[in-house]
């Protein structure tokens, strides 16, 4: 009869035992480096889906506020251009020309529309580029105009011959 040994049978017995611990520990690795990433991949995501929703906010905030500038520095002109010749031009072309070659505008340009006012563009809304939208009602005792942002809301003045809102800003 053959001696049966118990030790070498216990011995492989373990072996085995650690073999397969070894590879249940590093399958539980992999998971944990999967879930790893995938958190941080969600992480990612979650973060863009909160930060480019609140950009396009601020994009647009930015817009407005210089449309507005801009619709301030025309109202700016177009008080000059009355109080020069006592009536309203008939388009902005015509207050454009004149802003870019009345010598007194040109002269006090910084102080009247602030620094950095680009003669060429001030008539064009900084959204789409359009120009702003302008009337005059001039068959009142008192002359007003209208002046519009074709891409939102915002106007200055009334065509009502209401001399209250005659430089009056929607938004202000």
């Amino acid at each position: 009869m053959v001696p049966v040994s118990y030790s070498s049978d216990n011995q492989t017995l373990r072996e085995q035992e650690r073999t397969m611990a070894s590879g249940s520990q590093n399958k539980r690795t992999y998971i944990q480096v999967a879930l790893g990433v995938l958190i941080l991949c969600m992480g990612y995501v979650l973060y863009v889906s909160i930060t480019e929703p609140w950009e396009a906010v601020e994009r647009q905030e930015e817009l407005t506020d210089r449309t507005r500038m801009r619709m301030s520095n025309i109202r700016v002109a177009l008080i000059r251009f009355d109080e020069r010749t006592g009536r309203f031009p008939g388009s902005l072309d015509s207050l454009h020309i004149w802003v870019r070659t009345d010598s007194t505008i040109q002269a006090d340009s910084d102080s009247l529309f602030g620094s950095g006012m680009d003669p060429d563009s001030f008539i064009f809304s900084p959204r789409t580029g359009a120009q702003f939208e302008y009337e005059i009602n001039d068959t009142s005792r008192v002359m007003v105009y209208l002046l519009s942002d074709p891409d939102s809301d915002d106007e200055i003045g009334t065509l009502e011959s209401d001399p209250t809102q005659l430089n009056a800003a929607s938004w202000e």
